[in-house]
């Protein structure tokens, strides 16, 4: 698939995931979709708790369901909200991303179109594997 094509579906997907978001407290909706190098996307959205801990992330829920269905390489995430400005990874996906996608294309949509950044540009110091 072309890829402006590519991005326009991979944010649509997000899109119709965010839709899914279960967002009681905070009104803060997220989806994501991440394309494995196969182009076959995996959708998620976030769901929160009650006990906030116990939330998780759009980005997450994506990568989980990819991992579990035996995918290991991956192309690109994009990343949604309901709010009219970009919704960068937390902390936490940023890691988990890394971890398992450290070279994919990480893609933001937001009211003013959409952003392209690397891994290494959204988490340029990601923890390591430390061998002992």
């Amino acid at each position: 698939m072309r890829g402006g094509m590519f991005i326009k579906r991979l944010v649509r997907e997000a899109e119709k995931s965010m839709k899914l978001a279960i967002t009681p407290y905070s009104d803060f909706k997220v989806g994501a979709s991440i394309a494995t190098k196969r182009e076959k996307i995996y959708t998620g959205c976030n769901i929160e708790n009650p006990s906030l801990m116990l939330s998780i992330c759009a980005e997450k829920v994506a990568l989980l369901k990819a991992l579990s269905d035996g995918e290991r390489s991956f192309k690109a995430i994009a990343i949604v909200s309901n709010k009219q400005d970009y919704c960068y990874p937390c902390g936490s996906c940023r890691q988990i991303l890394w971890e398992f996608a450290r070279d994919i294309d990480v893609y933001l949509a937001g009211s003013a179109g959409v952003k392209k950044y690397s891994m290494r540009e959204i988490l340029p110091y990601a923890f390591n594997k430390v061998s002992f």
